[in-house]
């Protein structure tokens, strides 16, 4: 039933009006705040999720790594790794995805490396310098397009994560091609030296006697929180987590899901991580993290004024020298 309001009510409610403008006007004030950041989720998510929003161009400047003074020693090695006998290869994911490398031959194929490249990038950019190491040393090389990268098909970017499933996919590849006496290396760079991590903590087949990272990251959580604070200046809050959630719906898994800092604690295989000091993409503190959990043999490289990737070409010989170290101690 209708109530009539009496004088006094109304009297209540004019010297009350400044409190319910402003109530008014704080609401209006949350729902901007929650209305950005939303929108600054969307923006983050997108632009470094999904496959056609991340882009090369703007990995390689936050990397903040001078590819330029390397460009005649890379465009060499290039030269002669193409010159070398090669071929597609493709194979189907667990979730039903198109994948894609390219195989590289070498003597007997008793010995075989498989490459797994980082963020933005595809098998055949990440181990062009590398490919005369393996080559020369008898490895055939497999150069992975990770999911929703290069010919790979996918819309959501694996971050290791996914990529490590994967990793067993190409394992029994090389298997089928090379036969179950083949000796296997798992490499990889960046988010493909955090896939290889968070491979180790799989089954592995017996194949696989060896595993190299180079700056390699604990999870995408936690690389995602470093770039937002050093890079940007933003709190991990609520970006990340609703990220999270976002990713959790769409690509099915979390940020933190998988951490190669706990993956490394059910490792089997022997381990070389290697990491440059002046990485400010992902700091050398991931790699110490990781170092410190590892339950097989170890090894590690932090070369000294070497950005992010660019150890291999601050030092090759330092870099050369802990692959032999580690490869003549598994591989026959």
């Amino acid at each position: 039933m209708y109530k009539k309001t009496s004088t006094d009510q109304w009297s209540k409610l004019v010297v009350n009006g400044g409190f319910m403008k402003g109530f008014v006007k704080a609401m209006l004030a949350v729902g901007a705040v929650v209305a950005a950041g939303a929108g600054e989720t969307i923006y983050f998510y997108r632009r470094t999720m999904k496959r056609n929003e991340a882009k090369t161009e703007r990995t390689m400047k936050m990397a903040g790594t001078d590819w330029s003074q390397y460009a005649g020693f890379i465009g060499e090695r290039k030269n002669r790794m193409l010159a070398h006998p090669h071929s597609d290869v493709w194979i189907q994911s667990e979730d039903g995805l198109k994948l894609h490398a390219t195989w590289f031959p070498c003597g007997d194929e008793k010995k075989a490396v498989v490459c797994f490249h980082g963020y933005t990038s595809q098998g055949m950019s990440d181990y062009i310098a590398l490919s005369e190491y393996y080559l020369k040393n008898g490895f055939s090389m497999l150069l992975v397009d990770e999911r929703a990268h290069g010919q790979s098909e996918g819309e959501y970017i694996g971050f290791g994560c996914l990529d490590r499933r994967d990793a067993l996919c190409w394992l029994k590849w090389v298997t089928g091609r090379c036969g179950e006496e083949v000796q296997v290396l798992l490499h990889g760079t960046s988010m493909g030296g955090a896939a290889v991590l968070m491979a180790s903590g799989l089954s592995l087949p017996p194949p696989v006697k060896g595993i190299i990272s180079d700056c390699g990251f604990t999870s995408p959580k936690e690389v995602f929180t470093h770039v937002l604070h050093s890079m940007y200046h933003l709190p991990a809050f609520p970006v990340i987590p609703a990220a999270d959630f976002i990713n959790r719906k769409a690509a099915g898994y979390g940020m933190d899901e998988c951490n190669a800092a706990r993956e490394v604690r059910k490792a089997k295989v022997p381990i070389l991580m290697i990491h440059g000091d002046a990485d400010t993409f992902v700091p050398a503190e991931m790699c110490e993290r990781i170092y410190a959990n590892i339950a097989s043999p170890k090894q590690k490289l932090i070369v000294k004024g070497a950005a992010h990737a660019e150890s291999y070409y601050k030092d090759t010989e330092a870099y050369e020298r802990a692959m032999d170290e580690l490869i003549g101690g598994v591989v026959k």
